[in-house]
């Protein structure tokens, strides 16, 4: 890597937008300089016209969910069969029973994916989906990841082989990864693992934990964990992958009632809510994101915010599996800070998941005005980057790290406001696709929309679904 300068057009700058600004990075990727008031690119600048804003984090990914986009409308309640079609032939659809869709019957579909995946084949699919996340602006992607043994349980003979592609998928995109090995036990409480979570269990938090300890950050790449659910991670596992978390002081996420019936189940099992279940062991904290969150009670949300848990919501994927909306203005009011994510990957798009945050609360309140668009480019940016291990990311400062996204305020979506309104056109008019550049660590990944390292990265897509599916690619 290169010493590189950058001149923004425009530029978000705490809080602000600022025209004509000069932007220097170093060897090691990180900006040291930021020069406002500079007219024009000086030599040698790369010029990024538009709006140049910190590189967005998403902080919730499962990457092969991405093969699930426009095949899942209506749920199978058994699921696909191992090597059966994904889609029914007939109709070019998913297959169905009749049965009322919900999120569990989508979350068969999903396991008949995750049990064809290999690590070759995850590595061709998280390349193509990480490169559709840096063309969409996202720079650093927080990957909740628990397929990590062979369909039957088997472990690999590299017990990290699924961690390792997407940590290398990462590498090949141009994009920082948080891999947030995830420990995944049971399939509800009391309950062992049914055949299709097999692979996702290493049979205690302890073997989880010894296996994990085997992963090394690299320079893209750091290491977190998470803890899937309380139904997944039995009461007397949780405090065993906090604490490795805390040793490490290392970001730990949770799915956190996503749906009334991991609620009702939990109350159930242990006379507590799943929120008040995880601070009773430990697991709340400045360090830890509960991801979804949509339904708490009033000393839930208290629990959180006291703590300073940060909060991860996901409305493309909330909307998507019907799971409601969450309580996003009470608990920002409590404590928690808020960040964004993909989650299932209906769409690729932050400026889509933080609008709808603001979106979501009219439908619900009947008002405007709960978010500025300051505060969700924070979320998208600077509190996404913190709850995945990246606290010098997310802003344009010395010393923060090189990463950019620049969002063009001239296409057919974007034309009109007042550059100084550029911060409200990213968050309430741009899409992924008005992205023009994104910059890595001070190497330009999307240069004019193009990816630079992926540069057929549908064709890619394509490809890698289509082996998953057993079917040629379209096009």
């Amino acid at each position: 890597m290169t010493p590189q300068s950058y001149w923004a057009e425009h530029a978000w700058i705490d809080g602000a937008v600022l025209p004509g600004v000069l932007i220097r990075t170093d060897v090691g990727g990180r900006i040291t300089e930021v020069r406002p008031s500079t007219p024009a690119p000086p030599p040698g600048a790369v010029a990024l016209h538009g709006l140049t804003l910190p590189g967005l984090a998403n902080a919730h990914s499962h990457a092969f969910h991405r093969a699930l986009r426009g095949t899942v409308q209506a749920g199978d309640a058994a699921g696909p069969a191992d090597g059966a079609p994904l889609d029914d032939p007939s109709t070019g659809g998913p297959p169905t029973t009749g049965a009322p869709d919900s999120f569990w019957t989508w979350r068969e579909v999903m396991y008949g994916v995750a049990q064809r995946l290999t690590p070759e084949s995850y590595l061709a699919l998280a390349r193509a989906v990480y490169a559709e996340m840096a063309l969409a602006g996202i720079t650093c992607v927080g990957e909740f990841h628990y397929v990590h043994h062979a369909s039957d349980g088997t472990p690999y003979d590299d017990p990290n082989a699924m961690g390792h592609a997407l940590i290398e998928a990462a590498a090949q995109a141009g994009i920082r990864i948080t891999l947030l090995d995830t420990c995944y036990l049971s399939a509800g409480f009391g309950e062992p693992p049914t055949p299709r979570q097999l692979r996702f269990s290493d049979g205690s938090a302890a073997a989880w934990a010894e296996r994990v300890s085997l992963l090394e950050a690299t320079g893209h790449a750091r290491i977190g964990a998470a803890i899937h659910s309380v139904r997944a991670v039995p009461e007397g596992e949780l405090r065993t992958v906090a604490a490795w978390a805390d040793e490490r002081r290392a970001p730990l996420h949770v799915h956190l009632s996503e749906q009334p019936a991991e609620n009702e189940s939990c109350l159930a099992a242990h006379g507590r809510t799943p929120t008040r279940l995880l601070a009773d062991h430990g697991v709340l904290g400045p360090r830890t994101t509960a991801v979804h969150a949509t339904h708490l009670t009033p000393e839930d949300i208290e629990l959180l915010g006291s703590a300073a848990t940060a909060i991860c919501m996901c409305p493309t994927t909330e909307r998507d599996l019907a799971d409601g909306i969450g309580p996003a203005t009470r608990l920002r009011d409590a404590g928690s800070p808020l960040c964004l994510g993909s989650d299932s990957h209906a769409v690729i798009d932050l400026f889509e998941e933080a609008r709808a945050m603001e979106l979501n609360e009219r439908l619900r309140s009947r008002a405007r005005g709960h978010w500025s668009a300051p505060d969700l480019l924070r979320a998208a940016t600077a509190d996404g980057h913190a709850a995945l291990g990246w606290p010098e990311g997310g802003r344009i400062a010395a010393g923060a790290l090189a990463d950019l996204t620049t969002v063009a305020l001239d296409s057919i979506r974007t034309a009109g406001p007042l550059p100084r309104h550029g911060a409200e056109t990213a968050v309430f008019a741009a899409t992924g696709a008005d992205v023009r550049h994104t910059v890595v660590g001070g190497r330009h990944v999307v240069r004019d929309g193009a990816h630079q390292l992926v540069p057929h990265a549908p064709r890619a897509l394509s490809e890698a679904i289509a082996a998953l599916r057993g079917r040629q690619p379209h096009g």
